[in-house]
C-alpha cells in the first residue's frame, strides 16, 4: 500500500479549566471540539502526551483532526473526517528539485531493471521464467504459479514493513520492497501478455456488438480504482520518506478497498474479452491476492492507527456503495471535487495512452520470449 501523514493542524487555545487528555496516535480518533464563541486565535499543538483539548460549557460543535488528516466540517451533520484526503496535489507545496530527483531514480530504475532483469543477454527474467515454467507444461499452472510467487513476496514484505522500518529504515526497506515486487511483477504480465491465448477457450464474445465498448469502458474505469498513495511519487520512489496512510475521501469513500475492486473489474474485463482458461488462471490469481490484501491492509491499519481506523472502518465498505447505501458515509455536496485533482487526471491521460500504445507493448513483451 503504495504514502504522507499530514499530522500538525493548529487548534484555538484552552478556553476552560475542564481538559481532556489526549490518547496516545495509536488510540485517538481525532476528534475535538472547542467554542467558537472565543477569540479564534490559533496557536500549535504541544507534543503528545502533554497537550489537551479543552470541553467548554455548551460549544457550538467544530471539528479539528488530532493526527491523521485534514477535517471537513458538515454544519448540519458535523461529519469529521479522520483520515486523509485521497489524492490531495497542492503544486504550490512542490520542490522542483524533489523532482528533479524522482526523475533521476526512475531513470535509474528502469536502466537497472532492463540491464538485471529484463534483458535476455544480461538478466534473468527469461531465467526466472524458464525455472517457473519447468513445473508444468500448463500455462494455466505457470500463470498461477507466477501470481502466486508475486503474491507471496509483495503481502509478505508488507507485513514485515514495521519491522523492517525500523530495522532498516523507511527509505532502505522501500528500495527493497520494490526491487524484490517490479521484477516479479513484470515477470508476470510479459507471461500474461505472451500466453493469454494459449489455454483451452472456454467462450468467444468478442464479436458480439458492444462487448469490446464494455470492455473497454470497465478497463478504463478500473484504473480509477487505484489505492490513493499510489499517487504519492515522491514517496514511491523514497523521495519523501514513505508513511503509511489512513485514508478517507474520494475513492475512499465509495470502498476502502479501491485496489481490490479495481482488479476485480479489469479481470472480469479481460476474461470476458480472452474467455480461456489461462484468463480465468490469472483472474483466480490476482483476485485471491488483492482479497488477502484487503484482510491484511485492515490489520496493519489497525495496529498503526487503532481507534481512528475503526472510526473509518465503521463508515465505509470494501463492497462500493455499501456504506452510502446504508447510511453510514454521507457524501458531502461537492463530492465530485475530491476527483477534479491532477492524479486522476493524469490517470484518465496514461489510461487512454496506454490504450493507444497496447500494439508497441505488445510487441516489447513478444520479443522477449518468456
Amino acid at each position: 500500500m503504495a504514502t504522507s501523514i499530514f499530522l500538525s493542524h493548529p487548534f484555538s487555545p484552552l478556553l476552560s479549566k475542564k481538559h481532556h487528555k489526549i490518547p496516545s496516535p495509536k488510540q485517538t480518533i481525532a476528534i475535538a471540539y472547542h467554542s467558537t464563541n472565543k477569540p479564534t486565535t490559533k496557536t500549535p499543538f504541544l507534543p503528545f502526551p502533554t497537550s489537551f483539548f479543552p470541553f467548554p460549557s455548551n460549544p457550538r460543535k467544530e471539528f479539528w483532526p488530532i493526527s491523521v488528516g485534514r477535517t471537513q466540517t458538515d454544519e448540519k451533520d458535523e461529519i469529521l473526517v479522520v483520515g486523509e484526503d485521497s489524492a490531495e496535489f497542492e503544486l504550490s507545496k512542490q520542490k522542483i528539485s524533489s523532482w528533479v530527483y524522482f526523475t533521476g531514480i526512475l531513470g535509474v530504475v528502469l536502466y537497472v531493471l532492463n540491464v538485471v532483469w529484463i534483458d535476455n543477454s544480461t538478466g534473468f527474467g527469461k531465467s526466472f521464467i524458464d525455472s517457473v515454467s519447468s513445473i508444468s507444461d500448463s500455462p494455466e499452472i505457470v500463470m498461477l504459479s507466477l501470481t502466486l510467487i508475486f503474491a507471496i513476496v509483495h503481502s509478505g514484505l508488507a507485513s514485515l514493513r514495521d519491522k523492517g522500518e525500523e530495522l532498516i529504515g523507511e527509505r532502505a526497506f522501500r528500495v527493497l520492497f520494490a526491487g524484490v515486487s517490479l521484477p516479479l511483477a513484470v515477470s508476470t504480465i510479459v507471461y500474461f501478455i505472451n500466453h493469454r491465448y494459449d489455454g483451452a477457450q472456454l467462450w468467444q464474445l468478442n464479436g458480439i456488438a458492444g462487448i469490446h465498448e464494455l470492455v473497454w469502458i470497465s478497463n478504463f474505469i478500473s484504473f480509477f480504482f487505484l489505492y490513493p498513495s499510489t499517487f504519492n511519487l515522491l514517496e514511491v520512489a523514497a523521495v519523501d520518506k514513505p508513511k503509511m496512510h489512513l485514508w478517507e475521501t474520494g475513492i475512499m469513500r465509495i470502498t476502502r478497498h479501491p485496489q481490490l475492486v479495481g482488479q476485480v473489474i479489469w479481470c472480469l474485463a479481460h476474461t470476458l474479452w480472452i474467455g480461456n482458461s489461462v484468463a480465468v488462471a490469472a483472474s483466480v490469481g490476482l483476485i485471491g491476492h488483492h482479497l488477502f490484501g484487503a484482510w491484511n491492509g485492515d490489520r496493519r491499519l489497525a495496529i498503526r492507527y487503532g481507534e481512528a481506523f475503526e472510526v473509518v472502518k465503521n463508515r465505509t465498505s470494501i463492497i462500493p456503495f455499501a456504506a452510502i447505501l446504508d447510511g453510514r458515509q454521507k457524501l458531502p455536496e461537492d463530492y465530485y471535487k475530491e476527483f477534479i485533482r491532477l492524479p486522476y487526471l493524469s490517470i484518465t491521460a496514461l489510461t487512454l495512452g496506454a490504450y493507444f500504445l497496447h500494439p508497441v507493448m505488445q510487441a516489447a513483451s513478444y520479443r522477449l520470449h518468456w
